[in-house]
């Protein structure tokens, strides 16, 4: 690399490591812990890409934004920021930063936009490339810290002011009404009506045109579109190809694995195709599992300033937490740490305590389906894909292969020891391998064998 970086951080450390990092890299550093001396340094012409902070001792990082944006047009904005909410991406996005990264950041990758900024520095930056956007009601929850959220971030800032249909798909709980609010929200439509319609709203002929009375222009969100009838759906078809004068945004929502539907004959290829201009994978809690301390402090701390107690999750309550499965995903959180605020005997929230809450509530698989049928190689393809897809542009962590074949491996065995009884002999003749190594896989995998009848 070549040019010379702007380092704000408050923080002694990121300074140093950025500057070590950027100067082995064959850049000049100027890093400083002060919004006013970076301010100086740029009002005097110096620097070709700025590194900066939010939050700083002397202001926001975000507001010297449209400044910097004044004066030097061309100077390329790298913010990172520990605020990890998708309201601090927005509004970076909308202050027009070249990019966005949430602390803690992965180095390679910082260095990687920072060679970028500095290969491009000659012209303007595009809009789509500053990640997100962000201010609003603190009440929206979506907050994250991972790979999985950051990527959603990035391609809501991406598609917020633009006017194709978007498909939010995700398990129930994960808030997928929530991002269709923020869209609209930060867009160019957020003085106009949000409205959000269920199959009741467009059950009869005059449906249709009272819904677009409704929204006027603005956003309509249909929820749960996989739940339509085909009478609805077609109606739907219809309201999208001629919505009059005042064309709304269309978005649509939906637990289901809309693709299969269209396969099996239940989704209307066309409507499918209509309202997948753009498609959202809002995550579950299984596929953000760092992201859950975070929301349970956010929930703890939200219920602290509406009145109730101070709350705090314990160092093995909070464990407990992360390991459970929260079939519920977002919203079984809230609950549970709303029912904890209430109950918990001392401020310090117990392990105890959470398993009372949690040991009644059923832990399930994932409610989004693939569709009865489907061959066992198909459901893992899909799985494994979106296990690559959440990792964005980096590998998955070393040892994948015996992960995955354990994940295979124990169910099957334990299925297996239930059909038979628990006879290890004919379990062993059933799955066609050695007896002792059956010994051993059970020992290895720590499953329990209950002798009992025959299930076949």
């Amino acid at each position: 690399m070549d040019g010379t970086v702007l380092v704000a951080d408050d923080d002694r450390t990121i300074r140093t490591v950025l500057t070590q990092a950027l100067t082995r890299a064959g850049c000049k550093v100027h890093a400083t812990s002060s919004l006013t001396t970076l301010m100086r340094w740029v009002g005097e012409g110096k620097g070709d890409v700025v590194i900066s902070d939010v939050v700083m001792p002397d202001g926001n990082g975000l507001e010297m934004l449209p400044k910097i944006s004044q004066d030097r047009p061309d100077l390329p904005v790298i913010v990172i920021s520990a605020q990890n909410t998708i309201m601090t991406a927005i509004q970076a996005a909308e202050a027009e930063a070249y990019d966005y990264l949430p602390k803690p950041f992965d180095l390679p990758d910082l260095m990687k936009r920072t060679a970028k900024a500095l290969e491009n520095r000659n012209r303007a930056p595009r809009r789509d490339e500053a990640i997100e956007h962000a201010d609003g009601p603190d009440e929206l929850p979506l907050v994250g810290k991972t790979a999985a959220m950051q990527a959603l971030y990035r391609l809501v800032a991406k598609v917020m002011n633009t006017d194709l249909p978007v498909l939010i798909s995700g398990e129930s709980g994960t808030g997928k009404s929530l991002i269709a609010r923020a869209i609209h929200d930060f867009s160019d439509r957020r003085t106009l009506p949000f409205v959000s319609v269920t199959g009741a709203d467009l059950s009869d002929l005059e449906g249709p045109a009272r819904v677009l009375a409704r929204v006027r222009g603005g956003t309509l969100l249909i929820d749960e579109v996989g739940d339509l009838d085909a009478e609805v759906q077609a109606r739907l078809v219809r309201m999208m190809d001629a919505p009059g004068d005042h064309a709304p945004r269309f978005m649509a929502t939906s637990q289901n694995d809309l693709g299969q539907d269209v396969e099996e004959g239940t989704m209307r290829r066309d409507l499918f195709y209509r309202l997948s201009g753009a498609t959202i994978h809002v995550p579950s809690l299984r596929e953000r599992v760092d992201d859950i301390g975070l929301l349970a402090e956010h929930f703890l701390a939200r219920i602290e300033r509406e009145g109730g107690p101070h709350r705090w999750l314990s160092t093995e309550a909070a464990e407990l937490f992360r390991s459970y499965s929260w079939p519920g995903n977002v919203r079984q959180l809230e609950n549970t740490a709303r029912r904890l605020s209430l109950t918990s005997r001392t401020e310090e929230i117990t392990r105890a305590e959470v398993e009372a809450v949690l040991g009644n509530q059923p832990e399930t698989g994932p409610i989004m389906r693939g569709g009865e049928g489907e061959k066992l190689g198909t459901s893992v393809h899909r799985h494994l894909r979106r296990y690559f897809d959440l990792h964005g542009n980096m590998l998955p962590p070393p040892g994948l292969y015996t992960r995955i074949i354990r994940e295979v491996e124990a169910p099957l065995l334990e299925i297996a020891l239930e059909a038979t009884g628990g006879n290890q002999a004919k379990c062993a003749d059933l799955l066609g391998i050695n007896r002792n190594t059956l010994r051993k896989k059970i020992t290895d995998l720590d499953i329990r064998v209950t002798r009992r009848r025959k299930l076949m």
